[in-house]
């Protein structure tokens, strides 16, 4: 079981965070270490360091949750058998998308990269058209009239201000 969520943790945000934005350093950049890092002190590593532990906390909430309630993992070849809507998911429906896109914002602050920026507006925009088109719909063919509710209160990226609750 541990290996299940292993293998989607490596390959899903592990490939995002980790492997493309290392080849976007390691081929933008003049030194042959690929990075600059930020100076400590800076506003801006700060600003990153920030962004990092939201998303990072984001995400390992977000894990947790599907492996608790949800009995499943983050990926769609492996998802959820129950409808997670409780912990961060009562304020937004993506919330590991949302994580993942902190901690590229951290990346992109601490390594002081525009392509790393690039590749986070790309990573959004991927996502923003998968979800609606492939993710989304699954999740109405498993869960129903009770993803549907969610859908209709729960906003896709822009945080809600108050929980959301099916009783509400």
């Amino acid at each position: 079981m541990l290996w299940r969520h292993l293998k989607s943790i490596l390959i899903l945000p592990g490939n995002a965070l980790v492997v493309v934005p290392g080849l976007i350093l390691w081929f933008t950049r003049e030194t042959t270490y690929g990075f600059t890092p930020a100076l400590y002190g800076q506003a801006q590593f700060w600003a990153a360091a920030f962004f990092a532990a939201v998303g990072l906390n984001l995400m390992a909430a977000t894990i947790r949750l599907f492996v608790r309630q949800g009995q499943g993992t983050l990926a769609p070849w492996d998802p959820t058998q129950k409808l997670v809507i409780e912990g961060p998911y009562r304020y937004v429906r993506n919330p590991m998308i949302s994580g993942v896109l902190c901690v590229l914002a951290a990346e992109s602050l601490f390594f002081q990269s525009w392509p790393v920026a690039g590749w986070l507006a790309v990573f959004f925009l991927l996502n923003n058209i998968y979800f609606p088109l492939h993710e989304e719909k699954g999740l109405e063919a498993r869960f129903g009239d009770d993803y549907r509710l969610y859908k209709k209160n729960v906003p896709r990226w822009v945080p809600r201000l108050r929980p959301w609750s099916p009783e509400d």
